[in-house]
Formats: C-alpha cells, structure tokens, sequence
C-alpha cells in the first residue's frame, strides 16, 4: 500500500514538473520575442507600375513605399498607402555621377537653395502623407556636402527625416544633417540590384542576419516582378525572431555637440541603440531573472529533491530581516540629517540639470 502512494505521488510530481517546464517554453518564446531584431523594408521607384505596386500593397502594412514626385501613379498610391496605415515617403531623384536619362526636377549640386526648396515643396505638394524622404540615384549630389546641406536646411522646416539610400560610399548626408533637426538613417542591404528571385532572397536573408547582430537593419526595393514574388514567399515564413518596423520607428535624435550627448544620456535613458549579440543574450537573461515561471520552477524542483526549508530555518530569516529592516532605517535616517546640510548647493545642481534638458 505504502508503495502504490508512493508511486502515485511521484507519478504526479513528474506531471507537474512537466507541466512547468512546458510553461517555461512558452515564457521563454514570448521573452525572445519581446527583444525581436527589427528590419525595416522600403520600395522604391514607385508609382509607375501599378500592377506590381499593388501586390506589395497587399503586404504586411510594416512595408514602406518610397514614391517618385513626378511619376503618373504616385499620388494615387499615396493616399492608398496611407488609408491603410502605410508609411510614405518621397523618393527625390537626385543627380548620378554618370549620364543617364533623369527624372524631371532632378536636385543637383550647383542649385541654389531657393531651387532646392521649391523643388521640395512641389514633391511634398505631390506626394500627400509622407513623413520622410530618401534619394532616388544622387551620387553626386549626396557626396556634395554643400549641396546636401542645402537639402537638410530645406527638410527641417518641414519635419521630414532623410534615409540614406546610400548610393556612394563617400555619402555626405549624415555629416549634412548635423545641426538642423533632420534625423538620418542609413540603408544596409538592396535586395535586388540582379533581378532574380533567388538573389532578392538572398539579400534579404543578408538583411535578416544584420538584423541580429546590430538590432536592426534597413533594406531597400524595388517594384520588380521578381521582388514581389521573393517578398511575398519570404514574408509569409519570416522567423519569428524578426519584427517588421517602418524607418521611422528606428529612428532617433541624435544631439548636435558633445555636451548635449551627455545631457541627452541623462534626459533620455530609454533611446534603443544597436543591439550586440552579447547584450542581446544579457537582455533575455536578465528578463528570465525574475520570470515567475522559472522561480516556479526552481521551487518545484527544490521540493522534488528534498531540498525545501525548514520552518525553522525560515523562522530564524524572517527574524533576520526584521533586524536588518531596524538597522537600514536607522542608517537611512542620520543619511537623511547629513543630507539637509547641503540642500542648497543640491538644488542649485537640478536647476540646471532641469534647465539643459528642457533645450534639448
């Protein structure tokens, strides 16, 4: 009889065990999750194939659409983009360093900035809803720091952030931006410079891996046959480590001079930067740190191996800690008198700490 119980009580201990390591599988997914690496896809050259056009718009809303002031389709696309909550941006043509047949309004070097900017007006006039811009070609425009400090002073005045297409190597638009209020991304990978499907796989599986490495990444399109239907088969088993984001939910205000950098790590603690491998691995560790599922756990297994405290034992801590309580709120307390002495010169240090974050 005595061993048919306990049979049965340990029977019932290994279900019970199972039972939570099955949650602990759960939590820990849900916990992978919470820290997925975040890719953000643009298209590009939209607004002149309406069929390709419209199968991405059938993708998920996270795909971004970058559409040419100029083209025939491109306010059409807009509006339809934005009703379905879609981020738009504008794709300026800007000029190339070799000869090729241009868009019209193309941005060169040698505009004046009263060009420029009507040349900017007439695209946000053309293209309602969008919230940021990147450069259609434009080697030699974006590797003109004049020129592109022209474009920045023009896009502050209308609250768009740039991405960088990124079509030379010695780009200037990042260095362009610095003191006006433009926020600048970069794109990392295009997906299909070779029109093939197997490629645009390929690229986009680039994407991916430098998502996981650096926390994020940036990927740019365009409306081919061959790209939609890689997108399509690639999206629909995207890995659940990976989260589709728009470019402006990567973006972040980086501070013009040193010593706002130092304020803005004071006023802004929470800005995400690009995520390492290890720091990925401590993020997750610290979040099953104080999982309830894995103290759950613990716990169960200390009972099931006969490890479970003695009231005892659990007597003599709780004393323990009702002493060390008394000790703490006395030290908190002559902490407290010492404290008062220099209140004023503790004021005078958050005024202006107060007053730096308020400029940022």
């Amino acid at each position: 009889m005595m061993k048919m119980q306990y049979l049965l009580i340990k029977h019932v201990s290994s279900l019970t065990l199972l039972f939570w390591i099955l949650l602990l599988v759960i939590s820990l997914t849900f916990t992978l999750n919470a820290h997925a690496a975040r890719l953000a896809i643009v298209i590009d050259d939209v607004g002149y194939r309406v069929n390709e056009e419209n199968k991405i718009l059938q993708m998920p809303v996270a795909i971004s659409i970058a559409i040419l002031p100029n083209s025939p389709h491109g306010r059409k696309m807009a509006e339809k983009a934005h009703q379905q909550g879609r981020e738009v941006l504008i794709h300026l043509p800007m000029a190339p360093l070799s000869k090729q047949p241009l868009e019209k309004n193309t941005l060169h070097p040698a505009m004046s900035q009263e060009e420029i900017g009507r040349i900017i007006q007439d695209a946000i006039q053309k293209i309602p809803h969008a919230v940021g811009m990147n450069n259609h070609m434009g080697s030699a425009m974006t590797s003109n720091l004049r020129g592109m400090e022209k474009v920045m002073q023009i896009l502050s005045r209308h609250h768009l952030y740039f991405l960088d297409s990124v079509t030379i190597g010695n780009t200037q638009v990042t260095k362009a931006a610095i003191g006006t209020s433009v926020p600048v991304i970069r794109r990392n990978v295009f997906l299909d410079n070779v029109q093939s499907e197997a490629e645009t796989k390929h690229q986009l599986n680039r994407a991916i891996a430098l998502a996981r490495k650096q926390g994020v990444a940036i990927a740019i399109g365009h409306p081919h046959p061959t790209t939609v239907r890689a997108l399509q088969q690639t999206l629909a088993t995207l890995p659940s480590d990976i989260e589709l984001v728009t470019p402006s939910m990567l973006l972040s205000h980086r501070p013009t001079n040193k010593n706002n950098q130092q304020i803005a790590r004071k006023c802004k603690p929470g800005e995400s930067e690009p995520v390492t491998q290890l720091a990925y691995i401590k993020m997750i560790g610290k979040e099953l740190a104080n999982n309830i599922v894995i103290n759950t756990l613990n716990q169960h297994i200390q009972k099931l191996l006969g490890n479970a405290p003695k009231q005892e034992a659990s007597d003599l801590l709780d004393k323990a800690e009702r002493n060390q309580t008394k000790k703490n709120k006395a030290a908190d307390k002559l902490k407290s008198q010492q404290k008062n002495v220099h209140t004023g010169t503790h004021k005078t240090s958050v005024h202006k700490t107060r007053d730096a974050c308020s400029n940022l």
